[in-house]
């Protein structure tokens, strides 16, 4: 076991808490995993929100001081937003039209709409009060969270990243600023705890194959408790709408992503996937973008050969406001939602979707439970039943898995065109052979 590749063991991980899962589950002893396997997973989640915040701060700052010419750093960010907002509108698009071909609501009975709708009636009213709450501040609101009004109070919480973002690179601008005799001692101080901080990811890794199997393991229990026939009348009535979705998130892995970089950076996808992999084990388990960063950051730095300026600062930025897989995720499930309730729209109302949900996939990072609250904006835009969200919130959780490993695909998809464009990134052939 110890040679074989992390990502192996994440597999195996991913596999052996699958099939206990369902065991437990089998048998009646959700009990069991509740008290017994669950922490195991809740303790790698810690683990890893733990190490996001120092990684970033550190790993930023690290990054922009190293620069000599603060301008490539207004390039980076121009280009990084640019090359999000383009990938954004074109999930949502590719969402949009796979679900308006298979229309996946369209069969949906009154009887099981009812059902679902009284099931998850409780929790679907506490979203459209969060969503509620969002619509009703200033159209500036996220600018002013971008701000932090204390680093100690936004360094508490990993919600509060940009805020992170913002004094990194403030503190770094400034550190290069000054005269080189003045900053070298806290370069080498950031140097230092850059080495560290990398060296706590490669520990927190080595329990990775452990905590992804808890997580697995304890998620199947909670889906089903202690009566399997549950997953299977779940499947059978949101199967399809589940499948239309994962159809379009793997359009945006397999076709999307590897024609830009192909295009656009001359880069062989097979090794882009073999770099990025473990990050989209970690994605996919972990279900959170900022939870998968440190992975992600050392996968794109240290298999990929992006420099660490780029990674240090596009990475973080794209795990805060690069959503493609949930936007795409939010024009399936809108215009699935009209479907069941036989609510036609129209083509203006489905630009307003694409619209709606890339302005929302920008200001989603900071709002919990991002991904629903902001589709319930989606549906207010264009005038949908808000309580429909209920109907999609049984499968929520698995889809949510599928569309943070495209969030992540994406931002490292994004990380090597900046660096190819601001002339840092060799091929990765060329890395891998240096190896």
């Amino acid at each position: 076991m110890k040679k074989l590749a992390l990502h192996w063991k994440i597999i195996i991980g991913m596999v052996l808490g699958l099939l206990l899962g369902l065991f437990i589950s089998f048998t009646g002893n959700a009990e069991f995993s509740n008290d017994w396997i669950k922490p195991f997973g809740t303790i790698f989640i810690r683990l890893l929100k733990l190490i996001a915040v120092p990684l970033v701060l550190i790993s930023l700052v690290n990054g922009v001081a190293s620069m000599t010419d603060l301008s490539k750093l207004s390039k980076m960010g121009g280009r990084a937003v640019l090359i999000y907002l383009v990938t954004t509108i074109c999930a949502i698009s590719i969402g949009l039209v796979l679900v308006n071909i298979f229309q996946p609501g369209a069969g949906f009975s009154e009887e099981m709409r009812a059902n679902f709708l009284e099931r998850f009636a409780d929790s679907a009213s506490n979203r459209v009060a969060q969503a509620s709450e969002v619509q009703s501040r200033s159209p500036l609101q996220p600018l002013l969270d971008m701000v932090p009004g204390n680093i100690f109070n936004a360094m508490s919480s990993n919600s509060n990243m940009l805020q992170v973002i913002f004094f990194a690179i403030l503190f770094g601008i400034s550190l290069v600023a000054i005269p080189a005799e003045h900053g070298k001692a806290v370069k080498d101080f950031f140097g230092s705890l850059d080495k560290i901080i990398l060296k706590m990811v490669d520990l927190i890794m080595q329990f990775a194959p452990y905590g992804v199997f808890a997580l697995i393991a304890s998620l199947i229990t909670d889906f089903t408790g202690d009566d399997p026939s549950k997953a299977t009348e779940l499947l059978l009535t949101l199967g399809f709408y589940s499948l239309v979705v994962i159809m379009g998130l793997m359009i945006m892995v397999t076709a999307v992503y590897p024609t830009i970089l192909k295009v656009f950076a001359k880069v062989n996808f097979s090794q882009f996937i073999k770099g990025i992999f473990p990050a989209q084990m970690m994605a996919f388990s972990t279900s959170s973008s900022a939870a998968a960063l440190p992975v992600t950051m050392k996968q794109v730095e240290e298999e990929l050969g992006v420099s660490e300026e780029t990674t240090s600062f596009v990475l973080p930025l794209g795990a805060t406001v690069n959503m493609d897989g949930t936007s795409l995720y939010q024009g399936v499930a809108a215009v699935f939602i009209a479907q069941v309730f036989g609510i036609e729209l129209t083509m203006m109302d489905q630009v307003s979707i694409v619209i709606t949900a890339t302005l929302a996939s920008i200001g989603s990072a900071a709002v919990p439970g991002a991904g629903i609250i902001m589709l319930i904006i989606v549906l207010e835009q264009v005038g949908l039943p808000t309580e429909g969200i209920a109907l999609i919130l049984a499968p929520d959780r698995i889809l949510d898995m599928f569309r943070t490993v495209v969030n992540v695909t994406g931002d490292a998809t994004v990380a090597i065109l900046v660096d190819k464009s601001v002339g840092n990134h060799p091929s990765i052939e060329n890395t891998i052979e240096e190896d």
